[in-house]
């Protein structure tokens, strides 16, 4: 691969940005970390509508507990907490916890939370750490979900080491060997598949595969193979612990659309190597343990390796929160202070927490039982997650279920396996749950929900919740896999078809048994990759298609590779093996362009005003126009250009994390204008955009909308002008 940088672009190519003043005199052995503690994602929904997930309990030890605990191991001096959801309640656990700043007991020297209010995603948490300027070298990049016991001494000192001996090193992944077959805390439902140079250590790409697509493969660059080893690895526990340069903030500055730390950045950065030139290496490690809660399947797994000991020294016995006294008791049990067992009770593989009172002849298996809990008589708890200050009267069942916090479990009521029920529900006596219910409080915007009797009992209080985000998943889409507390693949389509090691089907002759490892002279560009391994880093509606979609317009936009005739085929072939929806489309569609528009605005030496880069975007390359007109809106209906127009306009919404929103919001009006004069959208669509609420939303939406209106107003007065001289030449 070329590795000119004249040929690069953007931040990255250009390295750290200067900082604050004093910010470059910062001592090297000063370690900072980066902590995200917003997942945007609603996975832990009920709960997390009242709780962050970094606050809910693991074990009976809030998450973010585990996490910061991981960073003091590591010697970390400097952590910056990035907050979304409830930042109120996290900032108020730590500043009265030992982690405050002004608390001896706090091992950082600093320790800072940072607020963006129009966050939507990671990726806009990491651009405003960019603008920042607060992180003088070496980073380490963590959740607020994270379980590990990994020193990171040796990963640190190979990813110095690289860095030294090319300065286009700018990050390190380290990861957990964990084997092909079946392990604990493997996230079922998505993939990571690891293309690596086990040599160089280095990342050469990254893919997700999940069950329910129709083929299980991904696509690779031949170049990637030339001259070197190459190593499909999909048996990698990857947590996200990420060593990083500040070079990786500029990337993620220069790419607006990327959401993701995995699914979006690194596939696409990866992707792009030739253009940054930057490279990602990894660590494999064989010993200790890294897992994320990154769903309800995670929370459980994970929940089981701290009962039975892997995640040591974070265990019960060791007693990792302030105030606890666990002590570990015959089979497997461990009890706090103050713990009631009345007769007759079996107990078993379970930790109980202070103040819980159990009944006589109750049996509790492989449960975790907070602190403060009522527990009646010829209670059965078996599997299950009994948060703090809960009641479970007499003969009541609870079955693989979560019972949260205050809440209550009527007599003789059954509570089915993968049930959810949130904080403050009643459950009525002899109430059946069924299996895979989540009852609340609260709807899913928040706001209380009226008593469903025929989803809680008489008596209780709660009821059926539904997300909004289910609704609108289709059928094929893996997030359904990561929505539960069970994961289950019973009720769905899947595909036949079967995923194998690397190799390409044309390097595979009748009489072959096995596959043929790809070589400099035998470059594979479609890989097959081995069996069903597990773990998430993906977004239920972000998928490779969209990372896929727009750096291949990309490309042909900025002349580097093909043409619109030849990328339509590409786009379209895409389309179909993600089977990607029409929104998929549009979104990839004004993504590239709107991208590339900003790209040209923002240019060293030749920087473009939005009226000109919005013309060039269109015009420069033959086919542009026709590409939008026929892929990005579709057949020129109304509709489809009113949804085409809000596509652009939540482009050009993203892209106010590069460009200030003013200039965000003149691209818009621009790319608008040039479109109607394109004839790609007409004087209908935009004023049907216009009108359309979803483009009003307060915030970013209205303050780039807010540009456009000269443009309607004059497509408006042109309307009635053009409707008077009808009436004039009528009545002539």
């Amino acid at each position: 691969m070329s590795q000119n940088k004249a040929a690069r672009g953007g931040a990255a190519a250009k390295g750290k940005k200067p900082g604050k003043p004093g910010a470059e005199e910062k001592r090297e052995d000063v370690l900072q970390a980066v902590l995200i503690a917003d997942s945007f994602q609603t996975r832990f929904q009920p709960f997390s509508l009242e709780t962050p997930r970094c606050l809910l309990p693991l074990a009976n030890t809030p998450l973010i507990e585990y996490s910061l605990e991981f960073l003091a191991m590591n010697g970390v001096q400097e952590v910056f907490i990035y907050c979304g959801a409830h930042h109120d309640q996290i900032e108020r656990y730590v500043y009265n916890s030992r982690w405050s700043p002004g608390s001896r007991s706090c091992p950082f020297s600093t320790l800072e939370f940072i607020r963006v209010a129009d966050a939507r995603s990671i990726g806009d948490f990491l651009r405003d750490l960019d603008k920042r300027n607060i992180i003088a070298g070496d980073f380490i990049l963590v959740h607020g979900d994270l379980v590990a016991n990994i020193p990171l001494d040796g990963a640190l000192a190979a990813h110095r080491a690289r860095r030294e001996a090319n300065r286009d090193s700018c990050m390190t992944m380290v990861l957990r060997e964990a084997g092909e077959g079946d392990h604990n805390t493997k996230t079922k439902g998505i993939t990571p598949a690891f293309i690596i140079d086990p040599d160089a250590k280095r990342c050469l790409h990254y893919e997700e595969i999940h069950p329910l697509q129709s083929d299980h493969y991904v696509t690779l660059d031949p170049s990637i193979l030339e001259n070197r080893e190459a190593e499909a690895r999909t048996d990698l526990i990857d947590a996200e612990i990420d060593i990083c340069t500040p070079d990786v903030l500029a990337l993620w500055s220069e790419s607006f659309d990327y959401e993701l730390p995995r699914a979006n950045f690194l596939h696409g950065v990866l992707k792009d190597w030739e253009l940054n030139g930057k490279m990602i290496h990894t660590e494999i490690v064989n010993e200790g343990y890294s897992a994320r809660v990154r769903n309800l399947q995670m929370y459980d797994a994970i929940s089981r390796d701290v009962l039975n000991g892997w995640t040591y020294p974070f265990t019960p016995a060791c007693n990792l929160f302030p105030g606890q006294t666990y002590t570990l008791r015959g089979d497997n049990v461990y009890r706090e202070d103050d713990v009631e067992v009345g007769s007759g009770s079996e107990v078993l593989d379970t930790i109980l927490g202070k103040d819980t009172h159990l009944g006589s002849g109750c049996t509790i298996k492989n449960s975790i039982i907070g602190r403060n809990c009522k527990i009646g008589n010829n209670v059965r708890i078996v599997d299950s997650f009994i948060w703090d200050s809960a009641t479970i009267h007499d003969g009541a069942v609870v079955e693989h279920a979560i019972i949260a916090e205050r809440a209550v479990v009527g007599k003789e009521a059954f509570i089915h396996e993968g049930s959810l029920v949130s904080f403050g529900v009643h459950v009525g006596d002899k109430k059946d749950v069924t299996s895979m219910t989540m009852l609340s409080l609260l709807s899913s915007n928040g706001q209380p929900a009226s008593t469903d009797p025929e989803s809680v009992g008489s008596g209780g209080k709660g009821a059926r919740f539904q997300s909004l985000e289910d609704d609108e998943l289709d059928s094929d889409d893996p997030a359904i896999l990561q929505k539960s507390l069970i994961y289950s693949l019973d009720e769905l389509d899947l595909s036949d078809s079967s995923v194998s090691t690397l190799a390409d089907d044309d390097y595979m002759s009748d009489d072959q048994s096995g596959p043929l490892s790809p070589t400099a002279s035998q470059p594979t560009s479609r890989s097959r990759l081995s069996s069903f391994a597990s773990d998430d880093s993906g977004a239920p509606n972000y998928s490779s298609f969209h990372s896929d979609a727009v750096h291949g317009l990309l490309d042909v936009l900025r002349g580097i590779s093909g043409n619109f005739e030849s990328e339509k085929l590409e786009f379209m072939s895409l389309r179909l093996a993600n089977n990607a929806s029409d929104t998929a489309m549009r979104k990839a569609v004004a993504t590239a362009f709107v991208r590339r528009a900003v790209e040209l605005m923002n240019a060293e030496d030749s920087a473009l005003e939005p009226s000109k880069a919005a013309k060039q975007v269109l015009t420069s390359r033959e086919g542009a126009t026709e590409f939008v007109s026929e892929v990005g809106v579709g057949d020129q209906s109304v509709s489809e250009q009113v949804e085409f127009a809000l596509a652009v306009q939540k482009a050009c919404v993203s892209s106010s994390k590069i460009v200030d929103v003013a200039r965000a919001g003149n691209l818009l009006a621009a790319m608008l204008q040039q479109m109607y004069d394109l004839d790609i959208l007409e004087e209908e669509g935009i004023v049907g955009w216009w009108e359309d609420d979803r483009g009003k939303e307060e915030g970013l939406m209205a303050g780039v909308r807010e540009k456009c209106q000269a443009l309607v107003e004059w497509l408006e007065n042109a309307d009635e002008e053009s409707e008077e001289e009808e009436d004039d030449e009528d009545d002539e």
